[in-house]
């Protein structure tokens, strides 16, 4: 592999990272999302660190023969580190429990990280080696201990990480699961990269040359792997968030048929925010919500227990269930108050009622139920329709 073929997954985690920044300096106690931008750049770092011309550079910089070998095994422990604590803070549960685990993986691979740097300096490594250090130093003093830490810290990782998400995936459904099973098949690649690793270095303890499977087959499996893992770690929060905004344009849908009805019954002059294309959908239900209920304030008045009383009746007569037959009730009571109003322009109605108005479904959940009765209940219509044969004043 080439210097290119490790600074394009290190562009790509960056961009995805400046995605997650603005949302992280909103929210940045929220600890799922820490754990998310700690690894995307714990991951582009190993990348940048460990293509062999950024190895070059910083040994050249430091001065110090071989100082990018500690450093990307530094980095590339901290990014295992970093995958257990995120599947931890995912996974969620007790907040002490997940704090209490998040920690200990911390402190432990904080302390290999220290060792590591402790054996660098005890050990010798006068040649600099930009592509095969772990096999070249295999049987140097302290740097053979130095490298064995790395690849088992790693391994142990992999291992961990992959078990925590079978046994995951078999308690959730959806895209949580097919991206914890694509984490396990990105963390497969990471096995076989230890595979390859470690097989090369135990051959060079007892004598042998597998040198090729560490310089040359180990780095495309290490990439594929990082790059199918963040795949994991990243499609189940952008899938959950389009299903999330679906539902949510769909409840914006669904309210049209009510929010159309009682439109007409919003004085002139009521100040009314303007969404611009870009609104979220989110703030676009709650102005739609937010004008129903203004609507029935000044329908009020004219809500009439009997209409709804009267469509209940012909509701349960036609087969429908409790539930079914009330929503019909209200949404028949509100198409009457419309009709009520527009044939009350001078508002005579409000001085002449005393009675209190009944009960009007507040709530997203009833005012969905009641706008789809509005749309599709032969009760409602009929009722709407002899209304309309009868005259405006029949209400």
């Amino acid at each position: 592999m080439n210097g290119q073929d490790y600074y394009i997954p290190a562009a790509a985690l960056a961009v995805a990272l400046a995605f997650k920044l603005p949302a992280l300096r909103n929210n940045w106690r929220d600890p799922l999302l820490r754990s998310v931008c700690a690894l995307l750049i714990l991951a582009g770092s190993v990348f940048t660190f460990a293509a062999p011309p950024t190895i070059a550079a910083v040994n050249g910089w430091t001065g110090v023969t071989n100082f990018s070998a500690p450093l990307v095994y530094c980095l590339i422990t901290m990014f295992s580190a970093s995958c257990l604590v995120l599947i931890v803070n995912w996974r969620g549960g007790p907040p002490e429990q997940t704090r209490r685990t998040s920690r200990r993986w911390i402190v432990g691979y904080g302390v290999i990280v220290v060792v590591l740097i402790v054996l660098f300096l005890l050990g010798e490594a006068p040649v600099e080696r930009l592509r095969d250090f772990d096999t070249y130093y295999a049987n140097t003093p302290y740097i053979r201990y130095m490298i064995a830490l790395y690849l088992t810290a790693h391994l142990v990782a992999a291992v961990v990480m992959v078990a925590m998400c079978l046994r995951w995936s078999l308690q959730v459904r959806g895209w949580l699961r097919t991206g914890l099973m694509i984490i396990v098949a990105g963390y497969v690649f990471n096995l076989s990269y230890d595979a390859t690793k470690i097989s090369a270095v135990v051959a060079r303890w007892f004598g042998h040359d597998l040198d090729d499977l560490s310089t040359y087959a180990a780095p495309p499996l290490a990439s594929i792997g990082a790059l199918v893992s963040a795949v994991g770690f990243v499609l189940p929060l952008v899938c959950q968030r389009m299903a999330d905004n679906w539902q949510t344009w769909n409840t914006y849908r669904r309210l049209g048929p009510l929010w159309a009805e009682v439109q007409p019954c919003t004085p002139t002059g009521t100040p009314c925010v303007k969404m611009s294309w870009w609104s979220p959908p989110e703030l676009r239900v709650i102005q739609r919500e937010s004008d129903i209920h203004d609507a029935f304030l000044h329908l009020g008045p004219y809500f009439d227990e009997r209409h709804r009383d009267r469509a209940y009746e012909l509701a349960v007569a036609g087969g429908a269930d409790e539930d079914t037959a009330r929503t019909v009730g209200e949404a028949a009571m509100v198409s009457a108050a419309v009709r009520a109003h527009s044939a009350d322009p001078d508002g005579r109605t409000i001085g002449s009622r005393e009675d209190l108005p009944p009960d009007t479904p507040t709530g997203p959940r009833d005012l969905l139920r009641v706008s789809q009765a509005l749309r599709d209940s032969p009760v409602v219509a009929a009722l709407r329709g002899a209304a309309t044969l009868s005259g405006p004043g029949a209400s």
